[in-house]
């Protein structure tokens, strides 16, 4: 079963004194991109948050975003009272104003407020790698549900070139013949005698120069091969996408040897499904 790499999920754990929030977002990309955004005091735990995810999402854009709110009354952050003082007998020689005014300019300035870094309590952690994983399994079952998506939009989409080589192979034979008729007729503007035995060497020669059945056995196999693909257990996006450029020449081939406008037509419907087919196999994990 084929997954989407577009995917979404979040869980918040309530502590005693902090609410912890988890959010994960991802997008197509070729290989594993991770945006971590971490509050510095948990930046030593980053990397192992980082594998975490690699493991669980394998491939695509993932945006990461820990939110730590502070819900009790212990703060960790407190006025440096030496360095306020300073600013404010600074600000009396600059400006006039009462302590209260210069209290509020003083606090606002650099180093005026000093945060003690506390370790990371192990059991806080814990709880922080289980909401991981619950935003990483949420994560991945909106990626299923994408995959159900597309692969909908892939099987449809498949079916249309099948219906498309068919009328392509029942155009096949007038297409044949009219080549026929159109050399015969400029062999016969040339009021020469020809031999028939020649002629028809001659015409064998031409007409297997734009001969298409290699062409569409090749390219029924190769759409039988992408809907098997699609039903494997193990989602593969890149096989995809390979199996689709394999697809596109097959196509291509059939038009540039067509020489025949009814079947040109039928092959550019071809490539229009082809390319919806290539667009969405982006998105496959």
């Amino acid at each position: 079963m084929i997954q989407s790499m577009t995917g979404y999920g979040k869980s918040i754990v309530q502590l005693p004194a902090k609410k912890i929030t988890v959010e994960l977002k991802s997008l197509n990309s070729k290989n594993l991109d991770i945006n971590a955004r971490v509050p510095g005091a948990y930046r030593e735990k980053e990397l192992i948050l980082r594998n975490r995810i690699s493991k669980s999402l394998v491939r695509g854009k993932v945006d990461f975003n820990l939110f730590v709110e502070i819900t009790g009354e212990a703060t960790n952050t407190e006025v440096n009272e030496t360095v306020v003082k300073q600013y404010i007998k600074q600000l009396k020689k600059v400006v006039d104003g009462d302590e209260t005014e210069l209290l509020k300019m003083a606090v606002r300035m650099p180093d005026a407020l000093k945060t003690e870094r506390d370790e990371i309590d192990e059991e806080e952690f814990n709880k922080i790698l289980e909401a991981l994983d619950t935003a990483l399994a949420a994560t991945k079952d909106y990626r299923k549900d994408e995959g159900r998506s597309l692969e909908a939009e892939f099987k449809l989409r498949i079916n249309n070139i099948l219906q498309l080589l068919k009328e392509v192979e029942a155009i096949d034979p007038q297409r044949i013949e009219l080549l026929r008729e159109k050399l015969r007729k400029a062999v016969s503007e040339l009021k020469e005698s020809v031999d028939e035995n020649r002629f028809e060497q001659e015409l064998i020669y031409y007409l297997e120069k734009y001969d298409i059945t290699e062409e569409k056995v090749r390219l029924k196999k190769h759409l039988e091969y992408f809907q098997e693909t699609l039903a494997q257990p193990i989602s593969n996006g890149k096989k995809l996408g390979f199996i689709s450029q394999e697809i596109g020449r097959e196509i291509n081939t059939i038009g540039s040897k067509a020489n025949f406008a009814p079947m040109q037509q039928v092959v550019v419907q071809m490539k229009d499904e082809l390319e919806k087919i290539k667009e969405q196999a982006l998105n496959v994990l």
